[in-house]
């Protein structure tokens, strides 16, 4: 490990269930890597036997919707997994803007990007389960970044039918079977893209935790207070609506919110191909929607 990578102690990127992120460095190529390092002793053995589930997933994933793992080492004491180095996340990036929100437009091509990667693992019969801003990693400083997935602890390798029973997540967005510990399936990530929505372009939460979940999604004047609702668009609320559903069978499959009319304008079209341009790859949009938008 340590002749191929070089660790940055004092560079932090970040702290998950599992360990301590740091910035580090591929010595031959110089090129920036992130490091996750995790203390087994610390650990019982059932978390160990996540952190490898985690490691096992993203081995088998290759998509440029989800971060890169590119190998891992293991001594008596530690497991360190690398993995490409990113710069920031989607909920830094929604904090350090001015309004404290972002604006349709950008969190349409954010949005878009979580969309692709997730039906990349929905197809694969991976759930995320722990979708989150924090968990929304950028690329680059842009203004109109590259997004890419991360953070599979809690994800599971379910298949369409199947039910899991075990409370996973981060309670604030996390769907109500969840918290109710009712089965639960794929349409699990897409709630947690609603809640993404509403964040993005509020900048608060939709629901107060200690007061019923149901009641809160009747209340359209709670859910969506004049200030700043009045400014965004029906479109953006009616796919909220239609993610923010506490029935499974009602809620958007990753498809469907695809091609939600919010999503579908010839602006966020240019913008994703513009961002394909970029990174030499087209991915996120499909040559038969050229003459739609051209």
């Amino acid at each position: 490990m340590a002749q191929l990578y070089q660790i940055y102690p004092d560079e932090v990127l970040g702290s998950g269930q599992f360990g301590i992120v740091y910035g580090g460095l591929h010595r031959r190529t110089q090129r920036p890597v992130a490091i996750k390092v995790i203390d087994k002793l610390r650990f019982p053995t059932k978390q160990e036997a996540q952190l490898k589930n985690e490691v096992a997933i993203l081995q088998n994933l290759s998509h440029p919707g989800v971060v890169n793992l590119e190998r891992m080492f293991e001594t008596p004491e530690r497991i360190f997994v690398v993995m490409e180095k990113l710069k920031g996340d989607m909920l830094e990036m929604i904090l350090s803007h001015e309004k404290g929100r972002l604006t349709e437009r950008i969190t349409k091509f954010l949005v878009a990007q979580i969309l692709v990667a997730l039906k990349h693992l929905h197809e694969k019969n991976i759930v995320h389960c722990d979708l989150k801003p924090e968990n929304v990693l950028l690329s680059s400083d842009d203004e109109f970044p590259q997004v890419k997935l991360c953070d599979f602890g809690f994800a599971r390798i379910i298949g369409e039918k199947s039910f899991r029973r075990s409370v996973v997540g981060t309670p604030a967005y996390l769907a109500p079977e969840v918290l109710r510990n009712k089965g639960y399936n794929r349409s699990l990530d897409m709630w947690s893209v609603g809640v993404i929505v509403y964040v993005s372009l509020s900048g608060t939460f939709p629901f107060n935790e200690d007061e019923d979940i149901n009641e809160q999604i009747q209340n359209a004047a709670f859910m969506y207070p004049p200030t700043p609702w009045r400014e965004i668009s029906a479109e953006a609320i009616d796919l909220i609506n239609n993610l923010l559903q506490v029935k499974q069978r009602k809620r958007l499959s990753v498809d469907k919110c695809a091609a939600h009319a919010w999503l579908q304008t010839r602006e966020a079209w240019l913008d994703l191909r513009a961002l394909e341009h970029r990174v030499n790859a087209r991915y996120l949009t499909h040559p038969s929607d050229d003459a739609r938008w051209q």
